[in-house]
């Protein structure tokens, strides 16, 4: 028997190699078509992207035809160089170039030589086509803004890289694929599935038929269409609000976490990364280092948060039991919390939570902070127990949201300090600045808001998000968990008790809308640059956060406005007009609406813009540890004026 075992074993293992060639080979031919042919040429069927709608269903995004000169650099033969250059308006040095661009690729495959040619331009080329061996025409689907705002919004689409080729075999060269915005978070929804068809050709490279009489295509799938949570009207009036200014707004409603508008600016038209002059338009909103319009200020800036943050001081207080609503702080214009230091306040007299709140006081939010950390007996640990609480507001993390892009902020802990003090020594009057969003605090516009939704829930929130509805696919339930603070919802009471009376007795006072009542907080984030080697200060930032009405609320916003002085001048304004548009369609403080769009920032950015070697350090404040121990600066100066192609193609 052994002597058997060895020959049958060859016997067996010789078959069961024969058997799988002949099925290769013979029975199963898929593999042909995945090799470099001669005899067979792929054609792909690209489908229509899918359309993007707002929360009402009102159209925002939909396509339009479009043509890509594809060449295979083997077959291009004995053609007019010249003619073919003036055809198309483009010079024989670019020609060249297309060429070895394509050849570096493969000789052998199809890749873009032209991109994006419009109705009217294929026409003329379509005639002649057959004169010019090794091209062909590719049809595509560009996108088609029924809109000229939310640029930030959907992003774009461009084509594939080699990188991106190499790694997905889904894509082939001269596809095209979404970035930033639902472009890019959906593209895998949007896109659809491209169709292939199989060609059989001759030995004279012509085509004769269906390959196995089609037995391999595949029809193309239309992307699926989505609509957003997003507003169209109220983003379009955010965004006319914000013209000549720089900065965020973030809406949201409290109930499901939906982001209802998402503004930045300054930002672009969307229509102009569409078409043949896409790539010089995109090249010049990238290399605008100064103003910026690619970089979503309401998703990735961090700024101070200032007076809004004490909110959260005062929650926490509460919770952690150092403070009631009756506790009280005397101010004398300000708080001396060591020596010859002395935190400024615009208050006087005797401050409870309510009045606190409404007038602003750091002398009442800075002893309530100071009492939280003081409770234990070790600084490292209270700080830890109130950074857990502030986090527990989804803050000084990257929050989860369905856009491609976001900072996380800064929520300092112990270790921050330790980096900070690597052997000791710090405490409560150390770090007391954080109990008015100054210090190491940082938050991003979005995550401000999604803080007053919090509040106007009492207690807890849903992960942002900006897609509402996909048919026939469910939203991911990460949108539909709740996040409960660690704040007992009874402390929310009078905390939103208070934030109602900013419009009727305090900082905001002047900013209500009749009929409408609306819970808010002012801030003002200082501001400051380094200017020929000296520390100089630079206009404040404008903050405002609020949510309306005041019982059941529908909107949370936050507004902040680069260099735009106090809260109450600009950014609450904003506000108040927001909340106004989205819950009546109409505005009734014409008076507000006038001011806001007749005011421009411009001066103050060109004021910026010519200092000398300005870097702005809109990170951190004069008196945050960080700005002198750990921070990287981050450089920003004034918006120039950009002249953009914006033709739309057809």
């Amino acid at each position: 028997m052994r002597k058997l075992l060895l020959p049958s074993l060859i016997i067996v293992a010789a078959s069961l190699l024969v058997i799988r060639i002949f099925y290769l080979q013979i029975i199963d031919d898929s593999f042909k078509l995945k090799s470099d042919n001669n005899a067979i040429k792929i054609k792909y069927d690209y489908p229509e992207r899918g359309y993007i709608y707002d929360r009402h269903g009102k159209l925002l995004v939909a396509n339009q035809a479009s043509y890509d000169i594809m060449v295979i650099p083997r077959d291009v033969k004995n053609i007019d160089t010249l003619e073919f250059c003036q055809l198309l308006d483009v010079t024989k040095e670019d020609f060249i170039k297309r060429m070895a661009k394509a050849k570096v690729y493969s000789p052998r495959l199809p890749s873009v030589f032209l991109p994006q040619l419009n109705k009217s331009e294929f026409a003329a080329f379509q005639e002649k086509i057959r004169k010019y061996e090794g091209f062909y025409f590719q049809k595509r689907s560009l996108r088609d803004y029924e809109v000229d705002y939310g640029a930030n919004v959907f992003g774009f689409i461009t084509q594939v890289n080699e990188k991106l080729v190499a790694k997905n075999p889904y894509y082939n060269s001269g596809d095209l694929i979404g970035r930033q915005g639902v472009e890019e978070s959906y593209e895998d929804i949007l896109r659809g599935i491209k169709g292939v068809k199989y060609f059989q050709k001759d030995k004279y490279n012509r085509e004769i038929g269906s390959y196995k009489e089609g037995k391999y295509d595949t029809i193309a799938v239309q992307g699926e269409d989505i609509n957003l949570t997003i507003d169209a009207e109220l983003q379009k009036y955010g965004e006319q609000l914000m013209i000549n200014k720089r900065g965020g707004i973030v809406a949201i409603e409290p109930k499901t976490g939906e982001i209802l508008a998402l503004v930045t600016a300054p930002s672009y038209d969307p229509g102009i990364l569409v078409g043949r002059q896409r790539s010089k338009n995109y090249t010049l909103l990238y290399h605008d280092s100064i103003a910026k319009p690619l970089y979503d200020r309401g998703l990735l800036a961090e700024y101070p948060p200032g007076s809004p943050f004490k909110i959260l001081t005062g929650l926490v207080a509460l919770q952690e039991g150092v403070i009631n609503e009756q506790t009280t702080f005397m101010c004398h214009h300000g708080f001396s919390y060591a020596r010859g230091r002395f935190m400024k306040c615009h208050g006087f007299g005797p401050h409870q939570l309510h009045n606190g709140i409404y007038n602003s006081c750091n002398t009442y939010f800075a002893s309530a902070y100071m009492l939280t950390i003081n409770k234990y007996a070790k600084p490292a640990y209270a700080v830890d127990v109130w950074s857990n609480h502030v986090k527990s507001f989804g803050l000084g993390q990257f929050m989860g949201y369905d856009l491609p892009t976001g900072k996380k902020g800064n929520i300092p802990d112990s270790k921050t300090y330790k980096k900070i003090y690597p052997n000791g020594g710090w405490r409560s009057t150390t770090i007391v600045s954080n109990s008015i969003g100054q210090g190491e605090v940082l938050m991003t516009p979005i995550q401000l808001a999604n803080m007053m939704a919090t509040v106007a829930n009492e207690g807890y929130y849903y992960t942002p998000h900006i897609i509402k509805k996909i048919e026939g696919h469910k939203i991911d339930k990460k949108f539909t968990t709740k996040h409960v603070t660690t704040i007992d919802k009874k402390y929310y009471k009078p905390m939103i008790s208070g934030l109602f009376d900013v419009y009727n007795f305090g900082t905001a006072h002047g900013l209500n809308v009749p009929g409408i009542d609306i819970c808010g907080k002012t801030g003002t984030a200082e501001n400051y640059a380094k200017i020929d080697g000296k520390r100089v200060k630079l206009e404040d930032h404008s903050i405002f956060v609020a949510f309306a009405p005041k019982d059941n609320p529908k909107i949370a916003i936050a507004i902040l406005v680069e260099n735009g002085g106090f809260g109450a001048t600009i950014a609450g304004p904003i506000a108040s007009l927001m909340i106004e548009k989205y819950l009546r369609k109409k505005i009734t403080r014409t008076d507000l609406e006038k001011r806001i769009l007749e005011r421009s920032l411009q001066d103050r950015y060109a004021k910026l813009g010519g200092m000398k070697e300005a870097s702005l350090i809109e990170t951190v404040p004069k008196d945050s540890l960080l700005s002198k121990k750990i921070a990287n600066p981050i450089i920003k100066t004034a918006a120039p004026i950009i002249t953009i192609d914006s033709t739309k193609e057809n």
